[in-house]
């Protein structure tokens, strides 16, 4: 039976570059949402540890009972359909009208108009399910085109975006357009100036061109302090704005696994990156997002991952919202030292971490060092109640790490005279246990194992009178008080998500 609950899925893939890349991208008829990865890590002991990911799409079919229906194609399905169930997934083929394999003349590509092929394909989905939004899943580009959408084709057309899209969850996509560590701002230029395979589409005036609406657009160019990855928030301003809270962005920080054109994009994009698109133009600010040590495509890639589903899977069908921020931290202001805070989130069931902002991975989390009281936030969880086995009597578990760090400079030099690489100040694991209530105990304070760990006592009080909304505030260990202050907490904020 179809799942009225349940929203249609648009997916939107990424750049495929030239002529050869588009004919080769057209011959798959998912557009690679099927493609999934087998790869061999270290596991315990030294041992290689086999790891086999099925593929984003025979998983939500498989977890979600969602459906691929094709009748020759999908467009033909549509056509030849009055009504099609919502819980079903579509792909949006925008550069087959660019591919030189079906005979036809190809249409050079532009943004605008996948993006307006996006708008009417929601349309005939929503109109043939019976559903009011679809969901968009995107990956790289594929991001832009979903924006496009969203900030222009919409808008031109008086329609308000948050009407017919309900939620959208981007893979890597290059929000702030595609920069560069080397050359200067010589290789973005060329890029620019030649549009060598159409690859001005990550530069700023492309950008520009293609995320402003009509009746905001400057007859005289791009104005100089606009930036791409930015999107106004949905008030009283610009009420038909699509609200940045509906959006995920899943952040990749490994370079190393990227090896287009022989590790060289990953060598010129720099390690600030996930081979291609840098940490901070992968994602919008205001957003959600996780930060997983993937890369931005291949086999260790992120939409072919463990991490990159299970985070999707829970921001489209998850019903509690959980922010966690570190609450009145009062850092010493100390001249010339940095703080910094390192997190990791896990999920008890799960063989990856969810959330992980690293040093390592050059995207810790930066800390004021003002001396004044701040609150951090350090991240954003979804949960899904209904993923906790049916008849079991154990909680659902988290554990948020977390790690605070200093780096001291002399004469803006790393001082390494009382440095020991690696070690944090502060280090600790808050496990949070959610069941008929809610638990929390601090690592350092748990005899024995995590695993063999029961939670016990009175579990923590709503602390928030609002209806919908639960607060608790968790106390940091008495070994931090000396670097954060005797009222830094954690606290957790956990609302309904729908």
């Amino acid at each position: 039976m179809p799942d009225k609950n349940k929203l249609p899925i648009v997916y939107v893939r990424g750049f495929a570059g030239d002529t050869e890349g588009i004919d080769k991208t057209v011959k798959d008829p998912f557009y690679g949402f099927n493609e999934g990865s087998t790869h061999v890590r270290v596991g315990a002991g030294n041992v290689p540890s086999f790891h086999q990911f099925e593929s984003p799409l025979l998983r939500l079919i498989l977890d979600e009972d969602y459906k691929i229906l094709v009748e020759g194609g999908q467009d033909a399905y549509l056509d030849t359909h009055d009504s099609i169930p919502s819980n079903s997934i579509w792909i949006l083929r925008f550069y087959d009208v660019s591919a030189t394999t079906w005979g036809a003349e190809p249409k050079k590509f532009r943004i605008e108009d996948a993006a307006a092929d996006l708008l009417t394909l929601i349309d005939k989905l929503r109109e043939k399910s019976g559903a009011t939004h679809v969901h968009l899943v995107a990956h790289s580009m594929g991001g832009l085109i979903c924006r496009c959408l969203l900030q222009k084709v919409l808008p031109d057309a008086g329609r308000d975006p948050a009407d017919c899209v309900d939620k959208v969850f981007t893979y890597g996509s290059p929000h702030g357009g595609i920069t560069f560590d080397a050359g200067f701002g010589l290789f973005e230029k060329v890029r620019d100036a030649t549009g060598l395979n159409g690859a001005e589409v990550f530069g700023p005036e492309r950008m520009y061109e293609y995320l402003t609406p009509t009746s905001d657009h400057d007859p005289q160019g791009r104005p100089p302090d606009w930036r791409a990855r930015d999107m106004p928030e949905r008030d009283s301003t610009h009420p038909k704005v699509f609200p940045r809270s509906r959006i995920f962005c899943l952040v990749g920080t490994n370079p190393k696994d990227y090896d287009v054109a022989f590790g060289l994009s990953a060598a010129v994009v720099g390690a600030h990156s996930d081979g291609l698109v840098q940490i901070e133009n992968a994602y919008v600010p205001g957003a959600h997002r996780a930060f997983v040590h993937r890369s931005h495509s291949g086999r260790y890639g992120l939409v072919n991952s463990e991490e990159g589903y299970q985070n999707l899977r829970r921001f489209l069908f998850g019903d509690r919202k959980v922010e966690a921020t570190l609450a009145d931290c009062r850092l010493p202001s100390i001249e010339g030292t940095t703080w910094q805070a390192e997190v990791r989130l896990s999920v008890r069931g799960l063989p990856i971490v969810m959330h992980e902002q690293t040093a390592e991975h050059w995207c810790p989390v930066q800390l004021p060092s003002s001396g004044a009281l701040a609150d951090v936030p350090l991240t954003t969880a979804f949960l899904c109640s209904g993923l906790r086995p049916h008849g079991s009597d154990t909680t659902m578990r988290y554990a948020l790490q977390l790690r605070i760090l200093s780096l001291r400079e002399q004469r803006g030099f790393l001082s390494f005279g009382d440095h020991l690489e690696q070690t944090a100040d502060f280090d600790d694991t808050l496990v949070v246990d959610i069941g008929e209530g809610t638990w929390a105990a601090w690592n350092s304070l748990i005899p024995g194992t995590i695993r063999s760990h029961e939670p016990s006592g009175t579990s923590l009080q709503d602390e928030d009178t609002r209806a919908g909304t639960w607060v608790a505030n968790i106390p940091l260990p008495a070994s931090a008080q000396p670097i954060l202050g005797e009222q830094a907490r954690i606290r957790l904020t956990v609302t309904r998500w729908t």
